[in-house]
C-alpha cells in the first residue's frame, strides 16, 4: 500500500527550502556588500594620496564601472530568487558564481586604472621601508648577542675574495720569476 504524500508537508517543506535560500542569498549578498565596502574604503584611502586630477577621474571611473557590475549583479540575483519563487529550479551555485563573476569583473576593471598601479606602488614601497627596518634591526640584535649577522658574512666573504684576488696575482709573478729564472 502507497502511502499519499501530504500535501501540507510538501508545503511546509518547499517553503523550508525557499527560506534556507533566501537566508543564504541574504547572507551572500550581505558578504559581498561587507566585502567591497571594505575594498572601496581601503581604495579611497589610496586615491586621498594620489594629487593628479586626471588619475582621480580615472579612478572615478574604474569605480563607477565596478559598481554597475555589482548593481548589475545584484538584479540578476533578484531575478533568480524570483523565478525560484515561481517554481523554477535555480541552484545556490549559480548566485555564487554570479558574484564571484561580479567580483572578478569590478576587480579587473579597477585595478586597471592608473591609481590602482600607484596604490601597489606606495604599498610595495612601504612594505620594503618596513623589511629594511626589521633587517636593520635584526642586524643590530644579532651583532649585540655576538653573533654573525648577513653583514658580518658578506664583509667575510669580500676579504675572502680580494685574498684570492692577491694570491692569483702572487702566483702570476711567481710564474714569470719561475720562467725568467729557467730561461737564465
Amino acid at each position: 500500500m502507497t502511502q499519499t504524500p501530504d500535501p501540507e508537508a510538501i508545503q511546509q517543506y518547499w517553503q523550508r527550502a525557499i527560506d534556507q535560500m533566501n537566508d543564504q542569498w541574504a547572507d551572500a549578498f550581505q558578504q559581498n556588500v561587507d566585502a567591497q565596502t571594505r575594498f572601496v574604503e581601503a581604495w579611497l584611502d589610496a586615491i586621498d594620496q594620489s594629487t593628479s586630477e586626471e588619475t582621480i577621474e580615472e579612478a572615478v571611473e574604474g569605480y563607477r564601472q565596478a559598481y554597475e557590475t555589482w548593481m548589475d549583479a545584484a538584479e540578476e540575483s533578484i531575478q533568480r530568487m524570483a523565478d525560484a519563487a515561481e517554481g523554477e529550479e535555480v541552484s545556490v551555485e549559480e548566485f555564487r558564481d554570479s558574484w564571484l563573476n561580479a567580483a572578478n569583473q569590478s576587480f579587473k576593471q579597477i585595478m586597471s586604472t592608473s591609481a590602482f598601479a600607484a596604490m601597489t606602488g606606495e604599498s610595495v614601497e612601504d612594505s620594503l621601508d618596513f623589511r629594511r627596518q626589521l633587517d636593520d634591526a635584526a642586524e643590530v640584535a644579532l651583532h649585540d648577542m655576538g653573533l654573525p649577522t648577513k653583514g658580518d658574512i658578506k664583509e667575510v666573504g669580500d676579504r675572502m675574495v680580494e685574498l684570492e684576488r692577491r694570491q692569483h696575482a702572487v702566483e702570476e709573478k711567481l710564474d714569470r720569476v719561475l720562467e725568467a729564472i729557467g730561461e737564465e
